[in-house]
């Protein structure tokens, strides 16, 4: 096999001697790529943004910001990356390298203080930059509206979202994002796009008696996983680096599933939408488009751009939390998920799939292929979300859902939860509190109530279990207010 690398700044370079476990952040860093910062490790501040390249969903290749602090230098085996000092050209010998332009707008514009943020903001910035559908925004026409948070180049100021300053204040920042133009025809990493991103490369790095490894097929790694039930299986990485950064977690196998092309499907039938479970939260939200409105509402408030970027709905749901922000609205979507084994697939229903904190039916030898969500769709949703900021927070309390509304009444009612027991729930109760009767004030009232008793809410440095409650009956009340008008139209 041969020997790992990652081509970095267009230079390959070899992983070894770095542990399985070391990060990107750390390998760079080791190599004097210093401008990639550790700030929190655990893929809330940004300062070590840098960028890989990915298919793309528009193009062949995309520039994608991710946390070097969460993945991996393994799990870019055979991969590209481009750091904070690779976007500059180099000059002549003796000569100071040219700026890139979102290089030069945030030294013109003051958006560099302290300057330990900075690098990560170049790397997130870069990516929304080279963003092939950025510029096709540019002007208000109705359905793309420049506001305060979009601005008239057509950069989504969401794009930073992932990352934070602590000296200079973001209206620079912002002020930089918004003032730079389309990339060059001769930009290299522009016309990088155009070609086909690195193919996965099969992975087995070993040291001291640990290994991380990536097959080339399903089959393969599903065969691996019953050989080593004790195996760890990752994707984004953006919950088991946490482990190993802050609790110092090592494993003596850990399997990357995200570049396995039977989990990076999404496929539109007549029945049903089936989403691989590989494909980042980046990647469904563009290549769907809007099609799932209640997905659509959910991504925005999914952590953070850099974090989507990488998370996955597999890794979402295969950690089992109960205060993840996908279940709620799957549940609510009557999702079911495809599990594999070296033997086959079955489909288990998301409401039958969570057993206990952190549990579930499925088996160690078992992957989530995908998730399957019924058509059509209930045309009435929502994804609330209550948490301490609006975005970039873990929930307290999240609620997704769909319902169907005819002639007034409401012939079909789910519910999803989270945040209120030990695995996420369907409010059952609730839904046959609604289900049969008038979309109506004095329906609602009497359905908040219900939800306010469903599930075993706790208090916890988030929130108290008696706010939980009351988030819960209130969303039902906030529905209502935010449908009534739609609806009776």
């Amino acid at each position: 096999m041969v020997a790992a690398r990652i081509t970095v700044n267009g230079k390959e370079t070899p992983i070894s001697p770095a542990a399985p476990h070391t990060t990107v952040l750390d390998f760079l860093r080791e190599r004097g790529l210093t401008g990639t910062k550790e700030g929190c490790a655990e893929g809330e501040c940004g300062a070590c943004s840098v960028l890989v390249a990915r298919p793309g969903v528009n193009k062949p290749t995309d520039w994608v910001a991710v946390n070097a602090c969460l993945v991996p230098a393994a799990a870019l085996d055979g991969q590209e990356v481009i750091t904070s000092e690779g976007l500059a050209t180099a000059g002549e010998p003796g000569t100071p390298p040219t700026l890139h332009p979102v290089q030069e707008e945030m030294a013109v514009r003051g958006g560099s203080q302290c300057g330990y943020c900075t690098p990560g903001f170049i790397c997130s910035m870069a990516s929304e930059y080279y963003r092939p559908d950025r510029c096709a925004h540019a002007e208000s026409d109705g359905a793309h509206e420049v506001d305060g948070e979009h601005g008239p180049n057509g950069f989504d100021l969401h794009s930073l979202s992932g990352n934070l300053c602590r000296c200079t204040g973001y209206r620079p920042i912002r002020d930089a994002a918004f003032a730079v133009g389309e990339p060059a025809e001769d930009d290299p990493l522009a016309q990088r796009r155009e070609q086909s991103p690195p193919e996965p490369v099969a992975t087995e790095y070993a040291q001291d008696d640990r290994v991380f490894v990536r097959k080339n097929t399903l089959a393969e790694t599903l065969q691996l996983l019953r050989e080593r039930p004790d195996a760890v299986v990752v994707a984004g990485s953006t919950d088991f680096g946490v482990e190993v950064n802050i609790r110092s977690r090592r494993e003596d196998c850990v399997v990357a599933i995200d570049r396995l092309p039977e989990l990076r499907e999404l496929r539109v039938e007549d029945d049903f939408i089936e989403v691989g479970a590989a494909l980042s939260l980046t990647e469904i939200e563009r290549k769907l488009d809007g099609e799932v409105p209640l997905l659509a509402e959910l991504f925005p408030q999914f952590a953070s751009r850099l974090i989507r970027n990488g998370a996955t709905l597999g890794g979402n749901l295969g950690t089992g939390s109960p205060i993840g922000d996908s279940p709620p609205v799957l549940l609510a979507l009557e999702a079911s998920l495809v599990l594999a084994d070296a033997d086959g697939e079955r489909v288990v229903p998301l409401a039958d799939y969570f057993t206990g904190y952190r549990q579930s039916v499925r088996r160690p030898d078992e992957l989530i292929r995908a998730v399957r969500i019924p058509l059509p769709l209930s045309p009435v949703t929502a994804f609330h979300k209550i948490a301490k900021r609006r975005f970039d927070d873990i929930s307290s309390v999240a609620v997704g859902f769909a319902l169907d509304i005819e002639g007034g009444i409401v012939r079909k009612a789910r519910i999803g939860l989270g945040g209120v027991a030990a695995t996420p729930i369907r409010a059952l109760a609730t839904e046959a509190a609604l289900e049969g009767k008038p979309w109506s004030a004095e329906t609602v009232e009497a359905a908040a109530r219900v939800l306010r008793g469903e599930g075993t809410p706790m208090s916890d440095h988030r929130a108290s279990d008696l706010y939980r409650s009351a988030m819960l009956g209130q969303s039902l009340l906030k529905l209502h207010a935010q449908t009534t008008e739609a609806v009776s139209s």
